[in-house]
């Protein structure tokens, strides 16, 4: 037998079981090795008086009644008898089990494993044990067609066949030294059957390590094929006209703004091809530095090009670069253009008469051709896919990719999921940016917050009112889009009310969004599409309903929609949550406004996968490690694949390990 053979030829296999395990992800006898269980039934007997309520565990003692078993239903029973262990005397039950009574016997010990009721001093059984089985029983996830017991059987024959002398050692001597590690073959057989709880932490231990550290080595080795594989473009810096151009700003730079701009213009100076995110805070000022990037660009006679989301985001950074840089050729490319004055800024694209382009999915259509393209930027670069982001840097030769978004990554996620990237913060808001004052109401209390608005509506104030639906919906009772436009117009007859969603067309969508924009409309009634980025001074009130359906990173980015002025702001949270997690997250809300604390708390309460979706984010689904309760095993893991790196000529075999091709982004 060899790790690499079919588990169809090992006994008890047929041709229909073959499939059921190959649908758990086993094909090999080695796949059945690494199919590490997700817990462990302790087997060994405790007392009744140190159990926990809710808590399994075996509890031996004397049969003191006999068997009693009732039908009720179809095919439905009860077994109940009482045992004795010392003092207490204990109810045992096991539903639809009617044959374990032949192993009842009054005056006889037995050895029951089952969940403990502490308010009912009863143990409901699920199985009988051999007393002598004290030790940890392996608890696999399986799926039809696989039995728990006949998983293990295969397992352990696998392991009686001596099979596990072939898995050979994938980690260097001396990590396994430096961190104390199991060995490799003794941790996949403490993984399955495990002496003790001890062995079992170790084996655990060994097993996240192996996995957090193999993918920190695959996204090094990734970043160091960017690195090297491209040749970059060196761009000049034009530092005295770089710092004409910074004092001519109406604001000065927050040290995290300089920070970043610092560390974008170094990699863009560099001979490497530049692959940064640029992460920060809702209105903490990104696209000033991405701006000034841009600038640095056009100084050294390269291109830029700024991909955004929506064409009315498309048409505001637009606005203000031809603010910042009067100086400059900048063009617009959007799909509303007329086709007269799209041929117009094609050729100007193509003949290197624009310095800088913003556009929307309109830059990477067929035509959109470059003379000098050297930096390409993203902005929310999580809204456009892979290939559409891969399509704008290959319009021109290698260019510098600078990626933005303005949802704040956990570093245990941004390590992780843009671990190939190198990564630059702004968690600082700038100087007289408002905070915004967030409160949490229930639905009982929104006519308050009503009268509240008609006041704020007399002095000037622009409300956002948001619902989590669009049309009612008999499954979920939340207040809808529709229905809260058509209340809100009776509610203010005096006022101008506007309903924006996704199931519009974007010209549609942008032509409302704009007269917003322009304060000819009072109150905005939208869902979640209002989410990104459009800036409206006047704006100072965002009314999220139901707002225990969103998670903390959404909420968070539709509270800056406001505050966006000199103005006092407010957020105002209505909802009746009924779970715990639900009134947690609108009290998290209203006691702070750092995005990344909220993205920290997001991740803990709702997981990576969640948050992001697995495939959009690239974070693969480990077998046993957890990138939020493991993080210090992250840590450790990536700070030892970064030094491999520094030196990979040492470790040829190591490196060899992580296949790295052009697939892997």
């Amino acid at each position: 037998m060899k790790l690499t053979d079919s588990i169809q030829y090992l006994k008890g296999v047929g041709p229909k079981s073959l499939e059921n395990y190959q649908k758990l992800g086993i094909f090999t006898v080695q796949d059945l090795l690494l199919y590490f269980p997700f817990r462990y039934d302790d087997f060994a007997s405790r007392s009744v008086f140190e159990l926990l309520d809710g808590e399994k565990a075996t509890i031996i003692g004397e049969v003191v009644t006999p068997a009693n078993v009732q039908y009720y239903g179809f095919k439905r029973n009860r077994l109940s008898f009482k045992i004795k262990q010392n003092d207490a005397i204990i109810a045992v039950s096991f539903f639809n089990q009617p044959y374990l009574a032949d192993k009842v016997e009054v005056g006889k010990e037995i050895a029951v494993y089952g969940k403990w009721e502490l308010a009912k001093q009863q143990l409901l059984g699920t199985k009988v044990v051999a007393q002598a089985d004290d030790g940890f029983s392996p608890v696999y996830h399986v799926s039809a067609g696989v039995k728990q017991s006949t998983l293990v059987k295969l397992i352990q024959a696998v392991f009686d066949a001596d099979i596990l002398k072939d898995l050979s050692e994938n980690l260097p001597d001396y990590l396994i030294k430096k961190y104390r590690l199991m060995p490799r073959q003794e941790a996949v057989y403490a993984m399955h059957f495990p002496q003790d709880m001890q062995a079992h932490k170790q084996a655990l231990r060994r097993i996240k390590f192996e996995e957090l550290f193999f993918f920190q080595l695959k996204l090094q080795a990734l970043k160091n094929k960017e690195k090297s594989g491209r040749e970059g473009i060196s761009v000049i810096i034009e530092q005295k006209e770089m710092d004409e151009k910074i004092a001519e700003l109406s604001f000065e730079l927050t040290k995290a703004q300089q920070s970043a701009l610092t560390e974008i213009l170094s990699d863009m100076k560099s001979p490497y091809h530049m692959n940064r995110l640029l992460q920060g805070d809702v209105g903490s000022g990104k696209t000033v530095v991405a701006e000034l990037a841009m600038y640095a660009a056009a100084l050294a006679n390269f291109q830029s090009a700024i991909m955004v989301p929506t064409e009315i985001l498309a048409r505001q950074h637009f606005a203000n670069l031809k603010q910042l840089f009067p100086e400059l050729n900048i063009s617009l490319l959007v799909s509303g253009l007329k086709v007269a004055e799209r041929r117009e800024v094609l050729e100007s694209l193509a003949s290197g008469r624009t310095h800088m382009v913003v556009g929307t999915h309109a830059l990477i259509q067929e035509g959109v051709e470059f003379y000098n393209l050297g930096l390409v930027i993203t902005d929310e670069q999580h809204r456009f896919g892979v290939n559409q982001r891969k399509i704008l840097r290959e319009k021109g030769q290698n260019p510098d990719v600078l990626m933005m978004t303005a949802t704040p990554i956990p570093r245990t996620l941004a390590i992780t999921a843009f671990g190939d990237m190198d990564v630059s913060i702004i968690d600082e808001l700038p100087k007289g940016r408002q905070p915004i004052t967030t409160r949490w109401v229930k639905h009982q209390q929104l006519p308050d917050v009503l009268k509240w608005i008609h006041s704020e509506l007399a002095d000037g104030a622009q409300i956002y009112f948001v619902s989590p639906l669009i049309e009612e919906s008999e499954m979920l009772d939340l207040k809808n889009a529709e229905e809260l436009f058509a209340e809100l117009l009776a509610e203010f007859p005096k006022s101008t009310v506007a309903l924006l969603h996704g199931k519009m067309k974007n010209t549609e969508k942008d032509e409302i969004m704009q007269t917003f924009k322009d304060g000819k409309t009072d109150i905005l009634v939208s869902t979640t599409v209002i989410e990104v980025g459009v800036d409206v001074p006047n704006a100072t009130i965002m009314v999220i309903m139901d707002a225990d359906r969103f998670g903390l990173s959404q909420l968070h980015q539709l509270r800056g929609r406001v505050g966006r002025g000199m103005k006092k702001s407010y957020a105002i949270l209505v909802a009746n949550p009924k779970s715990d997690s639900g009134k947690k997250r609108m009290q998290i809300m209203t006691q702070t406004q750092n995005g990344f604390t909220l993205a920290e708390e997001d991740l803990k309460m709702r997981g990576s996968g969640e948050i992001f979706g697995v495939r959009q984010s690239g974070i693969p689904e480990f077998a046993v490690a957890d990138i939020v309760n493991d993080y210090n095993i992250l840590e450790v893991a990536r700070a030892e694949a970064v030094e491999i790196f520094k030196t990979p000529e040492n470790y040829h075999e190591l490196i060899a390990q992580v296949q790295v091709g052009d697939g892997f982004d």
